[in-house]
């Protein structure tokens, strides 16, 4: 099966996304000041004491990119476009290669990074310099800091990390005429990263995607449904708590591709799954068992 994870939890240490094995010094690094410091009673051993501390913070430095906020905008109920301008580290622009690939950002004044997929595709971070993201603001969180930063403020950016879709998996076209993508929440992030890189979906028979939200209030990106659609993906919107009027699929995603399934060859057949882990499990449940091949399956989650 290719796991393709971009979210450890939050609660891990930056340090620890990039750390080798322990040494004296990274321990010392993980160590609050005043702790760090009871371990020089002398004035030599403070001075080394000192020296580690600015080591460590030259080498935290170094894994940093400080930019630009060029855009903070609702992009639906509790959800943020945010765009951060890279033009100026060119470097980082360019290590964005694939749609599914994901960073660490951080605020001023915030120990705790956040991590967040980039939903703009790689093109746009060569063409333009700039990284796009869905962000969700939860209480309490670095994201909700984030979303309320203004333009121009400044945050820091990890380098890009994971090795996003390997859509090659489900390549050519022509052998993989059925690619079906599931995505719930802030989870379409990465999903718009790949419709817009482009996977060949106009030279496929079944390409469609179920995006679930709570109701149409909560569902981003509605504007682009058409522009995927014109690509060649069907968009199938689910509501799990829709208001009246709705005429779609209601419900859990898992529950309205089980109405539908449709899956005339399981051999030709590719997946992609972004979102909520239970949606997740049982939709590769219910493909595996209908004989779709799990390492068809690409999953972000």
């Amino acid at each position: 099966m290719s796991t393709l994870s971009f979210s450890p939890s939050i609660t891990t240490t930056t340090h620890a996304q990039f750390s080798h094995p322990l040494s004296s010094m990274s321990i010392l690094r993980r160590l609050p000041l005043a702790r760090r410091l009871r371990f020089s009673s002398s004035r030599s051993n403070n001075r080394v004491a000192s020296v580690v501390t600015a080591a460590a913070v030259r080498q935290d430095a170094a894994l940093w990119t400080p930019a630009p906020l060029s855009l903070i905008e609702s992009a639906a109920e509790s959800l943020f476009h945010v765009s951060i301008d890279v033009s100026g580290s060119p470097d980082l622009a360019a290590s964005y290669t694939r749609p599914g690939q994901y960073l660490q950002l951080r605020v001023p004044d915030v120990e705790k990074p956040s991590f967040l997929a980039i939903a703009s595709p790689p093109s746009l971070a060569a063409s333009r310099g700039a990284f796009e993201f869905l962000v969700k603001s939860i209480a309490g969180s670095t994201a909700e800091v984030l979303c309320g930063l203004k333009r121009g403020e400044t945050v820091e950016l990890s380098a890009v990390m994971g090795n996003g879709f390997d859509m090659g998996q489900v390549d050519p076209p022509e052998e993989y005429p059925t690619v079906l993508i599931f995505a719930t929440g802030s989870g379409i992030s990465p999903i718009r990263s790949l419709i817009e890189t482009g996977f060949g979906a106009d030279r496929r028979s079944d390409v469609r995607l179920y995006y679930g939200a709570r109701n149409l209030k909560r569902m981003a990106y509605q504007e682009k449904f058409k522009e995927w659609e014109s690509s060649g993906v069907k968009v199938v919107p689910v509501l799990s708590q829709p208001d009246d009027g709705w005429t779609g699929e209601t419900g859990y995603v898992q529950a309205a591709f089980a109405r539908a399934k449709q899956v005339s060859k399981p051999e030709a057949t590719g997946v992609v799954l972004c979102g909520q882990r239970q949606m997740a499990e049982e939709i590769t449940a219910m493909l595996v068992a209908d004989g779709v091949s799990d390492d068809k399956m690409l999953k972000n989650f």
